[in-house]
């Protein structure tokens, strides 16, 4: 059984076009309600969203197609993507959804599915999914004194934000800490300076004032120029740059300079790793971390497990071999410990401990190893295959055999948006910046 509408990370797409349309999402609804819906009981589901103007309609789509099979809907209004993942679990719900293009721009949307456990759903189960609404679901309505009912959860973010505080180390403070936050416009944008602010630290929000169109627009963890010029204009301490759902994090040190997830990664694991919590004798990551993250690793006895791009396979092979600790180089951390998804308000608290605890500056702590080269682009391309012609396959071929085995390469479609990815590491980067420049214009030549 393949799928179609999912990706990557759940169904994603232009807001108001195929498939991000009132009537995709009701049928959305319809039949992942009846996914989950078990005999007898009430069937819950609960709906968040980030602050997208396109989020109104299709949360009001979404909600008619479960009331139309019975389930009763939970509303929390905009909150970070994990938040979805632990209220489902806490209010024992038989469902989960966010509404949510993540990093993507405002014009964007997607509907991201938990099942009860709070993971996200197996490729088979979104298949199925898929299946009911190819299928035809008129037979499968409720009947009228069976219809479900919506309310909204007023206290959602304060539950969400004490979860998330109850992670940091209870003989720690972030007291003297002076913290640039940047939520882009997006779901954080009160929950993670709030928290900050309640563990001790001198907050100084920015990108916190959602219009429904700005998020991620200059902003964020996709783009972190204004955190790291807020970091050095305030003499803050270090700062904190979300995505628009909140699931993943980027941090500039003291002095602006940006620290990238595999970075982030190797600094909680050295943690985790001198307290005696890592388990599974690793971190799992995706083919996209760097060289440089594996090595360091290595040198502590630990080992690098990587799978596809996609945080949603991290957690799967992290749950599957036993890993407590996975991620992204773009910043998506998964602590399992604490979370079934990547969060990055939790991932933050960790540094933060780390930071309270040992008074280092963040631009030493943030420097755990040293990366190897890399470069990566984007090629846009409008359809087709053009990786599977015979141009493009010789000359991957080409660059691999430069790169020999000191170096690394990974070519592949974004699940997310229609690029294809170019990436290249190597301890030369003049031959990393060569390969890349290459292998970008033969792919624009095959995709014309």
């Amino acid at each position: 059984m393949t799928r179609k509408l999912f990706g990557t990370d759940g169904i994603r797409g232009l807001a108001n076009t195929d498939p991000m349309t009132a009537e995709v999402a009701l049928k959305v609804g319809m039949a992942a309600g009846l996914q989950f819906t078990r005999d007898g009981g009430v069937h819950r589901v609960i709906v968040g969203k980030d602050t997208r103007r396109s989020g109104y309609m299709l949360e009001n789509a979404l909600t008619s197609g479960f009331l139309a099979v019975g389930m009763e809907v939970v509303l929390l209004g905009p909150l970070p993507t994990p938040a979805v993942a632990m209220l489902t679990r806490s209010l024992r719900g038989d469902l989960g959804v966010m509404i949510s293009a993540s990093h993507n721009p405002f014009q964007d949307n997607g509907i991201k599915l938990f099942g009860p456990d709070g993971y996200k759903l197996s490729d088979e189960t979104e298949a199925e999914i898929e299946a009911r609404m190819a299928g035809g679901m008129d037979g499968d309505r409720a009947a009228p004194e069976r219809l479900g009912r919506a309310w909204r959860l007023d206290d959602a973010l304060g539950r969400y934000a004490e979860y998330c505080k109850n992670t940091f180390p209870r003989d720690l403070t972030l007291d003297g800490l002076k913290i640039v936050v940047d939520a882009a416009n997006g779901a954080a944008y009160r929950v993670a300076p709030e928290a900050l602010w309640e563990l001790g630290a001198e907050v100084i929000p920015i990108s916190v004032s959602p219009d429904g169109y700005n998020i991620n627009k200059t902003c964020g963890s996709t783009s972190p120029g204004a955190m790291c010029r807020a970091v050095v204009r305030h003499g803050a301490d270090l700062g904190i740059a979300f995505d628009g759902d909140a699931d993943r994090l980027i941090i500039a040190d003291e002095t602006g300079t940006v620290i990238d997830g595999d970075q982030i990664m190797a600094l909680i694991a050295d943690a985790m790793q001198r307290a005696g919590t890592l388990r599974g004798g690793g971190v799992v990551a995706t083919v996209m971390s760097n060289l440089g993250l594996e090595r360091h690793l290595k040198d502590r006895g630990l080992q690098l497990a990587r799978t596809k791009v996609g945080d949603r396979y991290v957690v799967e092979h992290m749950r599957e071999f036993g890993f407590n600790m996975g991620g992204e180089q773009s910043g998506h951390l998964v602590l399992a410990d604490h979370a079934t998804t990547g969060d990055g308000l939790i991932a933050a608290l960790q540094v933060l401990a780390v930071r309270a605890e040992g008074g280092k500056p963040m631009s030493e702590l943030g420097r755990q190893f040293e990366p190897v080269p890399q470069l990566l682009k984007n090629v846009n391309f409008g359809g087709g295959q053009p990786l599977e012609t015979e141009a493009v396959q010789t000359a991957l071929k080409e660059a691999e055999q430069k790169l020999g085995v000191d170096g690394r390469l990974v070519v592949r479609k974004s699940g997310t948006e229609p690029v294809i990815r170019i990436m290249a590491e190597h301890g030369d980067s003049h031959l990393v910046a060569a390969i890349v420049g290459e292998l970008e214009q033969t792919i624009r030549r095959a995709g014309r």
